[in-house]
């Protein structure tokens, strides 16, 4: 349950050579990042990767996941010529000071955060500046998008639902007692309607100093904003997500009839191919275990394709 609850000018400040090849640290801002080239290729296009929900790190890890989604992705893409910038979100191995008091952390603030990152790519290195969201990054990804140029844009297993309104559905299909769920979805519903629960219920660690964060990602709709959007846009959704359904897969579609889609039976939520449900919640802790290949592929063809 925790898993679903937790949910400028830039400058340069100095490089540090990464532990893989073609990789270099910087940092923008205060976003520290990772930096990914594809070797023998002047100016290819760049991808912004950015993370799911909660305090994920570069690689797309978490406190309580560790599937390596990002770095994995990143890897993969370099190989077939495009360059990524994946980056620590706000929280990730500890708050910092420069990001202010975690209280005052509000949803716009990661849109900031990706805004920036753009900014940066728009250096003249790069041919093509493409935003990858996954999971609630892909609800940074669309709003970023409406702030600054890009070339393309890519959602990969992203609600079409208000963050709230999907984190209810996901506790609503687990099984816990009535006494238990109903108290925390009222919660829910009240802290999405800008009041203070306090206490909280049982079952919801958050505490009311923090609910004004949280309100402030639970009620954004992505849909108005993604209808909005007029460059080419990948929507991608797996048969196997246990976080985000196939519902919202139709409804990203339906409100960007001109997008393009891919939809890939076997794959969960962190791009993985699994085979039963034992198996899906194992490939959360398995950094090792390879990205479902057509996704790859297909995100690559949409990068490299031609056209605006």
């Amino acid at each position: 349950m925790r898993r679903l609850l937790t949910l400028a000018i830039i400058s340069l400040f100095g490089t540090v050579t990464g532990a893989s090849a073609g990789e270099t640290r910087i940092r923008v801002g205060n976003i520290d990042a990772v930096l990914t080239m594809p070797a023998d290729v002047e100016r290819p296009p760049v991808a912004l990767l950015i993370a799911g929900s909660g305090s994920t790190d570069h690689d797309g890890n978490g406190p309580q996941a560790r599937p390596a989604t990002l770095k994995k992705l990143a890897e993969q893409l370099a190989q077939r010529k495009i360059a990524t910038l994946r980056y620590d979100k706000r929280g990730a191995g500890g708050w910092k000071p420069e990001f202010g008091r975690p209280e005052d952390f509000r949803f716009k603030d990661y849109v900031d955060d990706a805004v920036a990152l753009v900014n940066y790519l728009h250096s003249g290195k790069f041919s093509r500046i493409v935003v990858v969201g996954h999971s609630e990054g892909g609800l940074v990804a669309i709003l970023a998008a409406r702030q600054v140029s890009i070339d393309r844009l890519v959602l990969l297993v992203t609600a079409a639902r208000r963050q709230g309104d999907l984190v209810k559905a996901q506790l609503e299909r687990k099984q816990i007692p009535a006494d238990i769920l109903q108290p925390i979805l009222k919660a829910i519903d009240d802290i999405m309607a800008g009041q203070i629960v306090d206490p909280p219920p049982r079952g919801l660690s958050i505490p009311p100093s923090m609910q004004p964060s949280l309100a402030s990602a639970f009620t954004i709709d992505p849909v108005d904003p993604l209808k909005a959007i007029d460059r080419p846009i990948l929507i991608v959704g797996g048969g196997r997500d246990l976080q985000v359904a196939r519902l919202d897969f139709i409804a990203l579609a339906t409100a960007s009839p001109m997008a393009k889609t891919l939809w890939f039976p076997d794959m969960n939520h962190v791009l993985v191919d699994v085979s039963d449900p034992d198996d899906n919640l194992a490939a959360y802790d398995q950094p090792a275990r390879p990205l479902d290949a057509a996704l790859v592929d297909g995100v690559a063809a949409f990068i490299l394709a031609d056209g605006p």
